[in-house]
This record gives structure tokens, C-alpha cells and sequence, in this order.
């Protein structure tokens, strides 16, 4: 009896232990499969999330004045007119333009309206004119500076004749000092300056935080293209967004920075004479090694590099894309790869009715190409460079309410692309997903060197409703409440002194 009770309970234990695996071995392969679908799920909750603007931190964009700013002078009280001539694309001409409303404001001087060297570049004639919103730009700086459209007549000897501008080029990256003497000191002398050229003529970096917002002011605010610019753009725009959301890219594999980068060595024999003969012709004789260049990041990524890191980040092939491009050097070989990946590829020839494409040639359609990817939901640039439209881009949309950019890091990535190219591609996937978890996506940082004031004005242009800091506070009002009171105050000021004397 003693031993059945035994054997009994040596069963029983002996259920309970089979019991306690079977409960602990579904607990693991329940735990295995929670972990795995947690991935899951988190890898497809990144890509979701990617489609929405990045997270502010509190902070919003404000280029309004936050200390006293008085009005610009009057006619009789102007040092003189101040003439530019802005040489280079469309992102390069804007900070030129803005660079010039911010040269008037130091020297007190009256900005005639700026020149575009369209026909150099763009073998167009359309100008400031036919590009931008003249009414809506004057109007937006009235309180910052006296613009006129030409320069005045003057009356010499009985004779009537147009004001004759002092040619002068300025410093590239002139300091402030220099436009408060130098220029400043011409000005008052002749009456009036042409600067020229005036691509990179003012440094970036300016201790005054008011005119770095003045410059905000001009570039996200008064510099509005054209009606039928802006009608073009939106009618892509919901095109492209009528099934959901669009990424756009700026693929930069073009002759003319395949040719300044040196990277070569991808190209057919043809194709390298074609790169060296335009290099020669249009940069300093420089010697570049191909693999010197690649490993710290200055060759532009090829169309297939951008759909393998696209592909990598977990988006996939049904995911619309937008092309702002030139013409891509080596054609279609070169695309091909890419489009395999992602088919839904268009550009603004593809999408809408065969009208768009009578109304964007030239300096518009680039203009055209800049507000597709500003609306944009992501957008991704392959290469960056001093003023060029990817990294204005990339300041407008942080501007624009953060919206997401992801930029590959081209140094991180090229020993990965190197080891492809080699033959070695076990793991690259996971690979470039390391690299681009660092990516910051559009969110809101310090600025810091060699970072353009054009590609991140944060601090300067941005605040926050509840900020410690007094300086990164939100004025109470928007920018032309703000600096209309301070108009009005200063002239409420003056008829009370003219009534005192």
C-alpha cells in the first residue's frame, strides 16, 4: 500500500515537472514570437512614423523680431541704391537675394529690385520678374527695407538720365565690417552700388540674431515663386498624394558634380574622357583618387545606392517617389537598378496632364522641382554642397514644420558600397540600417560648423511658447503684427518730437 502511495506521488511529481517545462517551453517560444512580432512591429511603426513631420520639442519657427527694429530710412534719408546681380541655380540665387535684403538693411540703403543671371545658367530671360511674386516681396519687407524696381532718373547739365551704379565685386564671405566701411563709404559717394557677382558675398555666420531672422523672413516668407509656378506645383503635389503618401529625391548624379567630385571610375572609358574634358573646362586642375573620394564621402550616391538604402529602412515597393533631377549622367544603365526596386518613380513631366510641362522650362521648372519636394512628406537628398538646392531644402523644411529629411551619411555608408562593389555584400542591408539610425529625420538641433545658417536656423529663427531661456522665447505675436506695432510705435514717436519743437 506504503509503496503505491509512493509511486504515486513520483507520478504525480513527475506530471507536475512535464507540466512546468511544457508551460516554460511555450513561455519562451510565446516570449521568442511577442519579441519578434515587437520588432516586427516597431520596424513597421518607424517607417509609419517617418510619413509624419518630426517630433519639435517644443519648438516652433518665428522669424519675427525680438527686440526693438526700426523702420527702413525713407527716401531722403537713404545712404543710396544698392544693385546685385545674384549668378548661380535657383537655391543659390535665393541666398544671394536674401543675402542682398540683409547688405541694404546694414548700410541703411534702398535695395533695387535683384538681378537673376538667368541666361548664363538657365539660357532663360525670366528673371526675378518671371520667377517671384514682386507685389508679395515688396510688400512682406516693408518694414525692413525700401525696395524700388530700377533705379531713378537723375537730371545732370539739362539732361535726364538714369542713375549710374559704382561696380564693385565684393569679398566672397565679406564680413559686416566690410559693407559698414567699404561698401558703405562708395555708396555715399556715387549715390549707388552694383555688386557683382553676388553668390557667397556675406558671411553666414552674423553675431546679430536679428538679421539672421531677417534673412528667414525673406527666404521663408517674402521669396513667394509666381502664381502659375505655385498652380503647377500643387496640382503634382495632389497628384502624387491622391493614393497616399510620397517621398521625393534629389538625385544628384549629373556631369556636372560626377565631374567636380572626380569620382570616375564607375564610368565607361567614353564616359570618363567626357567627365575629365568637362572638369578641366569648368575646375581647378586638382588630382582625384576615385577611392580617396568615395571613402570620406564625396561622391554622390548612385541611383541604385539610394534604393538600397530606401529598401533598407523598410520602405517598400510600392512607395511613390518624385525624381528632382537634371538630366542623370550615364542614362538608363544607371537607373535601371533603382527602377527595379522601386517602379513608382516620376518626375514633373510624368505626372498630371501634358499642359504642366509647357509651363516649367527652365528657372521654373526647378522652381517647380523645389516646391514638389518642399511638400513632400519625406525627402531624401544624395548630395550636399554650399547653397545648392538640397540644403536649402533641408533648412525650408525644418522651417516648414520639420518636416522629414533623411540624409545619408555618404561616409558612413561608402565602406559598405566599397565591399559591394568588391563582391562582398553578406549583411549590407543591416548594415546601412545602423548607419541610418543616426539620421536625425528633419528634427529640430543646433547648428553646427560646416553647417549652413541656409540648411538649419535653429536657434535663431526658431522658439518656444514655454522656454527658459528668455532669448528662445515666442514673441506674442506673428511676424507682421510685430513689426507693424514697432512701425507704428516709431512713428507715433516722431509726431510727438516734430510737436515738441
Amino acid at each position: 500500500m506504503r509503496r503505491s502511495l509512493r509511486s504515486a506521488k513520483l507520478l504525480c511529481r513527475l506530471w507536475v515537472a512535464i507540466a512546468a517545462l511544457l508551460t516554460g517551453t511555450i513561455w519562451l517560444w510565446s516570449s521568442s514570437s511577442l519579441v519578434l512580432l515587437g520588432t516586427y512591429r516597431v520596424q513597421d511603426f518607424s517607417v509609419n512614423e517617418l510619413w509624419r513631420t518630426a517630433d519639435s520639442n517644443g519648438w516652433r519657427a518665428s522669424s519675427a523680431p525680438r527686440t526693438y527694429w526700426p523702420p527702413p530710412p525713407t527716401e531722403s534719408e537713404s545712404n543710396g541704391y544698392l544693385r546685385v546681380r545674384c549668378n548661380g541655380g535657383l537655391t543659390q540665387q535665393r541666398t544671394a537675394i536674401c543675402n542682398a535684403v540683409v547688405v541694404a538693411r546694414i548700410m541703411n540703403a534702398t535695395l533695387v529690385l535683384p538681378e537673376l543671371d538667368t541666361n548664363s545658367f538657365w539660357h532663360d530671360e525670366s528673371g526675378f520678374v518671371g520667377t517671384y511674386d514682386v507685389p508679395h516681396f515688396i510688400k512682406t519687407l516693408k518694414y525692413d527695407v525700401r525696395i524700388v524696381t530700377s533705379l531713378p532718373k537723375i537730371t545732370a547739365q539739362g539732361k535726364t538720365k538714369k542713375l549710374k551704379a559704382y561696380k564693385i565685386e565684393p569679398p566672397r564671405d565679406a564680413p559686416v565690417t566690410w559693407y559698414k566701411t567699404t561698401a558703405l563709404e562708395k555708396i555715399r559717394n556715387y549715390g549707388a552700388i552694383y555688386l557683382t557677382p553676388f553668390a557667397h558675398r556675406l558671411a553666414e555666420e552674423i553675431d546679430d540674431p536679428e538679421l539672421q531672422r531677417l534673412r528667414c523672413r525673406v527666404n521663408y516668407h517674402a521669396l513667394q515663386f509666381k502664381p502659375n509656378i505655385r498652380k503647377t506645383s500643387s496640382d503634382i503635389v495632389n497628384n502624387l498624394r491622391s493614393e497616399g503618401h510620397f517621398m521625393s529625391i534629389h538625385l544628384r548624379f549629373e556631369l556636372d558634380m560626377l565631374a567636380y567630385a572626380g569620382c570616375i571610375d564607375i564610368f565607361t572609358p567614353e564616359e570618363q574622357e567626357i567627365l575629365l574634358k568637362y572638369r578641366k573646362e569648368h575646375f581647378a586642375e586638382k588630382k582625384l583618387v576615385y577611392r580617396e573620394r568615395r571613402i570620406i564621402g564625396k561622391c554622390p550616391l548612385t541611383p541604385e545606392e539610394v534604393g538600397l538604402i530606401i529598401r533598407a529602412m523598410g520602405f517598400d515597393n510600392t512607395t511613390r517617389i518624385y525624381l528632382a533631377s537634371g538630366e542623370l549622367f550615364g542614362g538608363e544603365r544607371f537607373m535601371k537598378p533603382f527602377k527595379a526596386m522601386f517602379p513608382r518613380l516620376e518626375n514633373h513631366s510624368m505626372v498630371g496632364s501634358g499642359k504642366l510641362e509647357e509651363n516649367i522650362q527652365g528657372l521654373a521648372g526647378s522652381a517647380v522641382d523645389y516646391m514638389v519636394c518642399l511638400l513632400s512628406d519625406i525627402f531624401i537628398p544624395t548630395y550636399d554642397g554650399p547653397s545648392n538646392f538640397a540644403n536649402n531644402l533641408m533648412g525650408h523644411r525644418l522651417y516648414h514644420g520639420f518636416r522629414t529629411t533623411i540624409t545619408p551619411n555618404r561616409k558612413a555608408l561608402a565602406p559598405i558600397f566599397m565591399d559591394m562593389e568588391e563582391g562582398h555584400a553578406s549583411g549590407y542591408e543591416e548594415r546601412i540600417r545602423q548607419v541610418m539610425l543616426s539620421t536625425r529625420f528633419g528634427a529640430p538641433h543646433r547648428r553646427f560648423h560646416p553647417e549652413s545658417f541656409y540648411t538649419n536656423s535653429w536657434p535663431e529663427c526658431f522658439c518656444q511658447m514655454k522656454a527658459r531661456n528668455q532669448a528662445d522665447r515666442c514673441p506674442l505675436n506673428n511676424v507682421n503684427d510685430v513689426l507693424e506695432s514697432q512701425f507704428h510705435s516709431t512713428g507715433e514717436a516722431s509726431v510727438a518730437a516734430s510737436a515738441k519743437r
